[in-house]
């Protein structure tokens, strides 16, 4: 791995298309566009596990310029991703999970006349979106009340999404326990139902 890591980290071979489909930042090491050109390299190379993180989604201030610049950096290298994935041959077997550990708040911190304001965090209810690796395309699953505060129709527990995603990956996740003081724990603790709805 340590001989082979420097060539798949090595963006001096990709053609100018690579770059302008990932976006103008793709050239700048280090950054969420040129991270998500790597992560089809390593997987186009059989690298099982990639994560990506992008910082900065944490707007209790600023809300309107700091979500503009991240979607800005994060919507066209992560649409670029799926779009190569799927180009190669490589999207039917790559499952992409893109989330946050939680929502934000349906209304605003600080006062909405100035232009500080934000959104705090919201455990309640959020959003991911899943794609590749066997998960059903072009489906919504879930809603929010009105107001996008508390979840009303078809919750997805974290327990359900982790079973579904050991599900995706080829695991029972029944079956996939340890032993803690005694007692065997699953990976999605004692609970997690696969969400058959989320499945292809």
């Amino acid at each position: 791995m340590q001989s082979s890591v420097p060539e798949f980290v090595d963006l001096s071979s990709e053609p100018d298309e690579s770059f302008e489909l990932y976006g103008k930042n793709s050239r700048r090491p280090g950054s969420y566009a040129a991270n998500c050109l790597l992560a089809r390299r390593l997987a186009e190379r059989g690298v099982r596990f990639i994560q990506l993180f992008h910082v900065g989604w944490d707007q209790h201030r600023m809300l309107p310029e700091q979500l503009r610049i991240q979607c800005e950096d994060t919507d066209q290298a992560s649409a670029a991703l799926v779009l190569d994935l799927k180009r190669r041959g490589l999207l039917d077997d790559t499952l992409i999970v893109w989330s946050g550990e939680f929502g934000r708040s349906p209304v605003i911190q600080g006062d909405m006349e100035k232009p500080d304001y934000g959104r705090d965090h919201h455990p309640r209810c959020f959003s991911a979106w899943m794609t590749g690796g066997g998960v059903k395309r072009g489906v919504t699953y879930g809603e929010t009340d009105e107001f996008g505060f508390n979840i009303a129709k078809d919750p997805v527990h974290v327990h359900d999404l982790h079973a579904t995603l050991l599900r995706l990956l080829g695991f029972d996740h029944t079956k996939l326990t340890y032993l803690d003081q005694g007692r065997r724990f699953r990976l999605t603790d004692v609970s997690g139902d696969v969400m058959p709805g989320l499945m292809a």
